[in-house]
């Protein structure tokens, strides 16, 4: 296990456009609570949050210019985090995130957020082909219902594929949130 500082906790996408539509999302105030309480223990370890910004085209609620770009507002973000803006699913691309991670000396990501089966997984998928320690919370992303499989099948099969993949930092490491090891 990496030592505290080492730590990043990766939050995806937690922003009013993307979120804050009619269809309901599995759990999303538990989910920001326990994202919330993640991030104290993080900070306390020495450990970095990061949050992820989805750069939409024009139009869209979730363009720098609309409000829905903005975070959750009942997320506690702090001065020292970061923020690193991401235009696809996969945190990694085009963005800023590996070269802070780099310049940091971050080994191991926890990897957190919206949506289940799109953001996250693609950047849990990233993070471990690219040789990181990942751990991805079990209760620490969410989805909504799609046509084909209920929030909680997406989630409980995501978890799953996590905990067996095979890549060079993998598989990742699949915990609740309050069972996250920052020691």
């Amino acid at each position: 296990m990496p030592k505290p500082a080492t730590i990043a906790l990766i939050i995806i996408d937690l922003q009013q456009g993307m979120l804050a539509d009619a269809t309901p999302k599995f759990d999303l105030d538990g989910l920001v609570a326990r994202l919330n309480h993640l991030a104290i223990r993080v900070r306390a370890a020495g450990g970095t949050v990061i949050y992820i910004q989805h750069d939409g085209p024009p139009g869209t609620p979730f363009h720098p210019d609309n409000p829905g770009w903005q975070l959750l507002p009942t997320l506690e973000v702090r001065a020292r985090d970061r923020i690193i803006r991401k235009t696809a699913c996969d945190a990694f691309l085009h963005t800023a995130l590996g070269g802070a991670l780099r310049e940091t000396g971050i080994g191991q990501l926890i990897v957190t957020g919206w949506a289940t089966e799109y953001c996250v997984d693609t950047t849990v998928r990233s993070a471990l082909a690219r040789g990181f320690a990942t751990v991805a919370p079990s209760d620490g992303h969410t989805v909504a219902n799609r046509p084909h499989l209920s929030a909680e099948q997406i989630i409980e099969h995501h978890n799953a594929i996590w905990a067996d993949f095979i890549a060079p930092g993998g598989p990742a490491l699949v915990c609740a949130c309050a069972e996250v090891a920052l020691a």
